[in-house]
């Protein structure tokens, strides 16, 4: 399966932004956004782009890509369930990111970064419903219950993630720290999904 090898850090400084793709590091002194927030490349400190409207939407569409670690033909899927789903094409969106296995992972603070859940899962560390799940796109539903393996309960990735992350998650989720388990609650609102991004921006690229 395709995936991004290249430095995590760079993408962040095409954005001009936090994407919070390397975990800890995102928050330390050594985040290259915080020392260099410029583009990469040769020219990046001279460059002064000025978008057209086409490129403010292309730059929103990649952030948002980026943000969740997918590629192109699998974000443009999402879009086009997010079409067929009653309701607002930007927020349906939004919803379908937010439902995907590494993210919910993430977002529980089992691991440090997106890219680090997916690892998790796909070494079968992880289960839905007591059943082993090794597909990070699987999108969750109301309800369903993730847990750590027995055998993986002494990961230190896991321990370390879980050490930085708050007590209250998220209102669509639920986390039992003691047990290594949470529980998808139910889809949630755009209003509750701390997702920088005019997701409107990129409905209005796909419906050139």
């Amino acid at each position: 399966m395709a995936r991004y090898v290249g430095p995590s850090c760079k993408l962040c400084r095409r954005e001009k932004q936090k994407l919070f793709l390397k975990g800890s590091k995102c928050f330390s002194e050594k985040c290259l956004v915080e020392k260099k927030n410029y583009p990469p490349g040769q020219h990046g400190l001279s460059r002064r782009a000025k978008f057209s409207e086409y490129g403010v939407q292309l730059r929103e569409k990649q952030k948002v890509k980026r943000t969740y670690g997918i590629l192109e033909e699998q974000f443009h899927n999402y879009f086009g369930d997010a079409i067929r789903q009653k309701g607002v094409t930007g927020e349906n969106l939004v919803k379908f990111l937010e439902r995907r296995f590494d993210n919910v992972v993430y977002r529980l603070g089992f691991a440090p970064s997106r890219k680090a859940a997916r690892q998790l899962i796909r070494h079968r560390h992880l289960l839905i419903n007591d059943h082993i799940v090794d597909i990070p796109s699987y999108l969750l539903s109301a309800g369903d219950i993730i847990k750590v393996r027995d055998k993986s309960k002494t990961l230190d990735l896991i321990h370390n993630a879980l050490k930085r992350t708050k007590d209250s998650v998220y209102p669509w989720l639920a986390v039992d720290k003691a047990t290594l388990a949470g529980t998808f609650l139910q889809v949630p609102e755009r209003a509750d999904v701390p997702l920088n991004a005019n997701e409107q921006l990129i409905v209005e690229l796909y419906s050139k």
